[in-house]
C-alpha cells in the first residue's frame, strides 16, 4: 500500500492493465514522432540562460532569413514557451487558428510561407495564462512534435523559454537527433554569467552546440555607420575562449527591431540593408557552414 504521507491517506495504485495501456500509448506516440521528425532534416533548438535577450526575436528573423534564403516553405518555428508565447506576434500571426483536416492538426503559415506552432493559437485570449505544471507542459510538447503535420522540413526552429528547467530538458530528451543548440546572450555581466549554465547544460545533455550569438551587441549608427557600445563589450569573446565555443555574431541594437516585432513584421525583410540584418545574415550563413560540415563528416 502506497500513502500520501502529507494526508495519512492510501494513493491508489494503478494497474497492471492500465500500466501497460499507458506504456503502449507511449511507444506508440514515440514512433509517430520519430516518423513525423524523419520528416526534417535539421531541428535547432534556440535557447538562453536568462530572459530579455531577445531570444524569441532572434529565433523568429532566423527562420525568415532561411525561408527567405532558398528554402520558402521548408522551414518551421515551434513557440515551446507554454507560459509566455510570443512567436506569433513577431511574425504577424497572433490570433490565427490551427487547421484541422483528415491528417491531422495543420501549422499556421507565417511570412515566406514558414509553419508556425504556438500554445497561442489555443489560447482563447491573449490575455489567458496557462497554469500548468510540468508533466502537462511536456505532453503539450510532445504532441507539438508528433501530431502536428509539419510536413517535409529542412529547417525546425524550436523557441525555448529561457532557463534550463522542462521545457528545455523535455524537447533534447524527445529529440535525440538534434542538431544542436544556439545560445542567445546579451552584453551583461548577468547574461554572460547565466550564459555559461546555459553552455553547462547542453554539455551535460550531449547536445552540440553550434554557437554563441551576442545580441543587443553595441549600436551601430545609420548615418555614418560607426559603432558605440551601449552597455560592456568584449563579454562574448571571454566566454568563447572560456568555455571554447563558437561566435555566430553580435547583432547590433537597433529600435526598428523591437518596432517591427510589435507590428508583426519581419525586421530583416523591412531593414534589408541594415548592419543587424547583415549580422543575421552572416549568422545564417555560419550555421549553414556547420550544418553541411557536420553532413560530410556522417
Amino acid at each position: 500500500m502506497v500513502y500520501n504521507l502529507s494526508k495519512g491517506v492510501p494513493i491508489k495504485e494503478e494497474s497492471d492493465e492500465r500500466m501497460i495501456e499507458r506504456m503502449k500509448s507511449l511507444q506508440e506516440q514515440e514512433q509517430r514522432l520519430r516518423k513525423t521528425m524523419d520528416k526534417v532534416k535539421h531541428k535547432i533548438a534556440i535557447i538562453s540562460g536568462k530572459g530579455g535577450v531577445g531570444k524569441s526575436t532572434v529565433t523568429a528573423n532566423l527562420a525568415v532569413a532561411f525561408a527567405g534564403k532558398g528554402y520558402q516553405g521548408k522551414v518551421g518555428v515551434l513557440d515551446a514557451d507554454i507560459h509566455g508565447p510570443c512567436i506569433p506576434k513577431i511574425l504577424g500571426v497572433q490570433g490565427e487558428r490551427l487547421s484541422v483536416g483528415p491528417p491531422g492538426v495543420f501549422p499556421v503559415k507565417g511570412p515566406i510561407d514558414i509553419k508556425v506552432i504556438s500554445m497561442a493559437f489555443l489560447l482563447q485570449s491573449e490575455r489567458d495564462p496557462v497554469i500548468w505544471r510540468g508533466p502537462l507542459k511536456m505532453a503539450a510538447i510532445r504532441q507539438f512534435l508528433t501530431d502536428i503535420q509539419w510536413g517535409n522540413l529542412e529547417y525546425l526552429f524550436i523557441d525555448l523559454p529561457p532557463g534550463t528547467g522542462d521545457e528545455p530538458l523535455s524537447v533534447i530528451q524527445l529529440l535525440p537527433d538534434l542538431d544542436g543548440v544556439i545560445i542567445v546572450t546579451i552584453p551583461s555581466e548577468v547574461s554572460q554569467l547565466v550564459v555559461k549554465k546555459a553552455i553547462t547544460f547542453a554539455r551535460h545533455l550531449n547536445v552540440p552546440i553550434l554557437g554563441v550569438i551576442e545580441n543587443m551587441s553595441g549600436f551601430v549608427c545609420p548615418k555614418c555607420g560607426s559603432k558605440t557600445d551601449i552597455f560592456a563589450s568584449g563579454g562574448v569573446k571571454e566566454i568563447a575562449d572560456e568555455l571554447s565555443v563558437s561566435i555566430l555574431g553580435e547583432i547590433p541594437l537597433d529600435p526598428r527591431i523591437s518596432k517591427y516585432s510589435d507590428l508583426g513584421l519581419p525586421f530583416i525583410v523591412n531593414s534589408p540593408n541594415s548592419a543587424s540584418t547583415e549580422a543575421f545574415m552572416r549568422i545564417v550563413e555560419k550555421v549553414e557552414g556547420i550544418l553541411k560540415k557536420k553532413e560530410g563528416n556522417d
